[in-house]
């Protein structure tokens, strides 16, 4: 393996976008705390895709270990995960993103209406920079890609705890029975954000 960076010349210019984004999400914070008295945000985690992440995902779907791959191929080297306490503020968040100055959407998947088989929900986005901020070192005609996962805190607490139990190396005997009750702890959850959203819409209409 090289000792060079996968990324390139881009590493400064990344972790700027991420800033950037980051603030723009902070300022919605405080814009919606000071006009609403609520934060539509739980909390947002934010990274860079290590270096080793990065070269095992472009070995794994088949593509060579250049910058290119990384910043243009793969769309997910620059990741937000933004996590809600109520369904409606994943989508409050996903409007706010869709406005970005200097960004475009060019991909959206809505895992919370159409859940995944397995129960997983959640919103994802791709965002691309449309300001003349591209990659250096690769043939791309667009931009910067920026992944952002919105979830609620359920939803959340569900990947996470899904994601410890994952089998590596072998399926165990009663493997559709987890498979099953994951799905039915994904469901339940679902079901207790909905009940929560309602509660909520009954509290603000009083208000």
């Amino acid at each position: 393996m090289s000792d060079e960076t996968i990324y390139g010349e881009n590493l400064a210019l990344m972790e700027q976008l991420r800033s950037d984004v980051a603030a723009s999400l902070d300022e919605l914070r405080r814009t919606m705390s000071a006009g609403m008295e609520f934060d539509p945000i739980e909390h947002c985690l934010s990274r860079i895709k290590a270096e080793d992440s990065m070269r095992e995902k472009c070995r794994r779907q088949g593509l060579p270990e250049t910058t290119h791959s990384a910043l243009v191929e793969i769309q997910d080297a620059i990741g937000f995960r933004v996590v809600c306490a109520f369904r409606s503020d994943v989508y409050l968040v996903r409007d706010f993103l869709a406005e970005l100055p200097g960004f475009e959407v060019v991909v959206e998947k809505d895992y919370i209406k159409n859940a995944k088989e397995n129960g997983y929900r959640s919103y994802h986005m791709i965002l691309r920079t449309v300001d003349g901020r591209r990659p250096v070192g690769c043939d791309a005609d667009g931009g910067f890609f920026v992944e952002v996962q919105l979830r609620t805190i359920s939803m959340d607490t569900w990947a996470a705890l899904e994601h410890h139990m994952k089998y590596k190396k072998k399926a165990p005997a009663n493997e559709r029975l987890i498979v099953a009750e994951l799905k039915r702890c994904a469901d339940e959850l679902a079901s207790t954000d909905v009940s929560m959203q309602a509660l909520r819409d009954l509290i603000l209409e009083e208000q």
